[in-house]
């Protein structure tokens, strides 16, 4: 997340978060249309495909949740356009869902080729907040869009706000406080002390995130904005094994694992991703379901 009009790591880091944090677990706020944990749709013991989730919607168009899963399941499976698309049949069924709303301007986020934050994403936040002034996604993106504007210290006042609400051990709490040190250091705004006042007595925060972010530093983050593409990728792929080196020591969450698979993906490096959904496999063998069908989705197929 930082300024990302430059082209600096910031941008390479706010596509890690988004794909791998913001659209599995920003989830919430609407419990009737939040879709559940791919494998347990409609008390299934077995993920559905993409194509029966389609037919699914499609056989019962007025039904918000039907068109949120399958939204859900193309985001997982990086088809952005046609998440998009879902979302835009999911807020037809229901106009008055403030998730529905986010979770559509997220799609249209990560659909987007040539803008950060395109309009239509921005129309969608917008109508999020109009609905419920307390959704974490929508405050989280359009204090995006103050940062991309050239409002760094706006941003991050929203965010810090943001993480101020944010429940004790909700899990896109530490990328939050990572992304609040990033755009500090980047823009030379200090932040440490403010994000401990936000966070006040609750524990909020895990015990190295004020000490230092698992990644890249705040020094190397405010030198990365002078840095060649080639020397963002770089740093990009720091983060990534950073992640790998977090599982390694300490495990983590099934949504943890899938970020690392579909980093992995993305860059290219499908033998790690197949060797990474094995691992996953290994440390949730209760939710093999799930995994396997976001690695089918990525193209990640055994040997």
């Amino acid at each position: 997340m930082g300024s990302l009009k430059t082209g600096t790591i910031a941008a390479i880091a706010a596509a890690l978060v988004l794909a791998g944090i913001v659209g599995w677990r920003f989830l919430g706020g609407d419990g009737d249309t939040t879709a559940p944990e791919a494998g347990e749709a409609a008390g299934m013991s077995t993920a559905p495909t993409l194509e029966e989730l389609a037919e699914r919607a499609e056989a019962d168009p007025d039904n918000p949740v039907a068109w949120q899963e399958l939204g859900l399941a193309y985001f997982g499976a990086n088809r952005f356009d046609e998440a998009a698309a879902a979302y835009e049949k999911a807020v037809e069924a229901d106009p008055d869902s403030a998730v529905l709303w986010s979770s559509l301007g997220e799609a249209r986020v990560m659909a987007s080729t040539d803008e950060p934050l395109p309009a239509p994403a921005i129309e969608a936040f917008r109508r999020a907040l109009s609905l419920d002034g307390s959704d974490a996604r929508a405050r989280y993106f359009m204090a995006v869009q103050k940062d991309l504007g050239g409002d760094h210290e706006g941003a991050i006042a929203d965010w810090l706000a943001l993480l101020a609400d944010t429940p004790p051990g909700a899990p896109w709490e530490t990328d939050l406080v990572r992304t609040i040190q990033q755009v500090g250091a980047i823009n030379d705004i200090e932040v440490e002390q403010r994000i401990a006042s936000a966070a006040g007595t609750r524990d909020l925060l895990p015990a190295d995130a004020l000490s230092g972010p698992r990644g890249p530093t705040q020094e190397q983050m405010a030198a990365a904005a002078s840095l060649s593409p080639d020397q963002q990728q770089s740093m990009a792929e720091g983060m990534v094994r950073n992640l790998a080196n977090r599982l390694d020591a300490q495990g983590g969450s099934v949504d943890e694992w899938v970020m690392l698979m579909r980093s992995y993906q993305q860059m290219g490096r499908l033998g790690e991703a197949r060797r990474t959904r094995d691992r996953a496999l290994a440390a949730h063998p209760e939710s093999e379901s799930q995994i396997n069908s976001v690695a089918e989705n990525l193209g990640i197929r055994s040997n």
